[in-house]
C-alpha cells in the first residue's frame, strides 16, 4: 500500500512537470484535454485485464471525482495565470493533502501516534517543498490569491476522496468515468471560453507523456486504497507530488532550491519513516 501510494506521488509530480513544460508551447486547455484524452485511451486498452465490476453507484462516485479534478485544474490554472506562483503552488498542495486527512479521519479511521506525527510532518513538507519563493512569500500574500488556491487544493482533495468511495473489487473501471466527466468539462469551459484546444507537434510527445504518467498515478492510487490502505495515510502520500516536480526541475532545468524546498525535501523523507514506522 505504502508503495503503491508513494509510486503515485512519484508520478503524478513527474506528470506535472511534463505538463508544465507543455503549457509553455501549448494552450493550457489544449493541454489539459489532449493529455487525459490520451490517459483514458491507454486505460480503455488495459481495461479488459485491470477492470472490474461496478455499480451504478461506483460509477457516479468515479465521475464526481473526474469532475471535481478537472475543476480543480481549471482553477489552479487560473490562479497561477493571476497570482502569484510561489504562493497559489504550496497552498493548492497542502490543502489537496489535508482533505483527505480529514475525511479519513472523520470517515472513522484510527491512526496511530507515528503516523499522525509522519502526516503533520507530510503537510509542512508539501509547504516547503511547494515554496519556490521562499516561505517570505507566503506571508505576504494578498488574500485575495489565496481564495483560489484553496478552492482548487480543496478540488484536488474531493478527487482523492470521492474516488475512495469506489468499491474495493472494482479495480481502474471507475477511472473510465472519471476521465470521461473530467474531459466534458474541461471541453465544455473550453467553449464557453473559446480557449483553442489545438496543440502544436512539437508539444505532442510532452502532452501524451504527461496525460499517460496522470492516469498512471491515478491507478496507483485507486490500488492503493483498494489494497486496504487507510485514506488519510495514502492521500498524504499520494499528495507528496511536488517533491518529484521539484527534484526534476532541479536536475533537468537546473533550477535552484530555495532553503525552505531544501528543508521540505528533508521533511518529507521524515515524514515517510513516521507514517511507515510500526504502530
Amino acid at each position: 500500500m505504502v508503495v503503491l501510494a508513494l509510486s503515485s506521488a512519484v508520478v503524478y509530480g513527474a506528470s506535472d512537470f511534463l505538463g508544465g513544460l507543455a503549457s509553455r508551447r501549448a494552450p493550457v486547455h489544449g493541454v489539459v484535454a489532449v493529455s487525459q484524452v490520451a490517459g483514458v485511451t491507454a486505460l480503455l486498452v488495459l481495461l479488459p485485464w485491470l477492470g472490474g465490476p461496478v455499480s451504478g453507484a461506483d460509477l457516479a462516485w468515479g465521475a464526481a471525482s473526474g469532475v471535481a479534478g478537472a475543476a480543480g485544474l481549471l482553477v489552479f490554472f487560473r490562479a497561477l495565470a493571476g497570482g502569484v506562483m510561489s504562493v497559489v503552488a504550496p497552498v493548492t498542495a497542502v490543502t489537496a493533502a489535508a482533505v483527505p486527512v480529514l475525511g479519513g479521519l472523520l470517515g472513522g479511521e484510527r491512526i496511530g501516534p507515528w503516523a499522525t506525527a509522519g502526516i503533520v510532518l507530510a503537510l509542512l513538507a508539501v509547504v516547503l517543498v511547494s515554496a519556490e519563493g521562499g516561505l517570505s512569500a507566503l506571508r505576504s500574500a494578498a488574500p485575495g490569491s489565496l481564495a483560489p488556491a484553496l478552492v482548487a487544493g480543496v478540488a484536488f482533495g474531493c478527487f482523492f476522496v470521492l474516488l475512495d468511495r469506489t468499491g474495493d473489487d472494482t479495480g481502474l473501471t471507475p477511472l473510465v468515468a472519471a476521465r470521461a466527466a473530467s474531459i466534458v468539462l474541461v471541453l465544455l469551459v473550453a467553449r464557453a471560453g473559446r480557449r483553442p484546444l489545438r496543440i502544436s507537434r512539437a508539444s505532442a510527445p510532452l502532452v501524451l507523456t504527461s496525460g499517460l504518467g496522470d492516469m498512471t498515478a491515478n491507478a496507483l492510487f485507486l490500488l492503493a486504497t483498494q489494497e486496504g490502505g487507510d485514506l488519510a495515510i495514502v492521500g498524504v502520500l499520494a499528495s507528496l507530488y511536488p517533491v518529484s516536480t521539484v527534484v526534476l526541475a532541479q536536475v533537468l532545468l537546473r533550477e535552484r532550491l530555495v532553503p525552505a524546498q531544501l528543508a521540505g525535501l528533508v521533511a518529507a523523507v521524515a515524514a515517510v519513516v513516521l507514517i511507515t514506522a510500526p504502530a
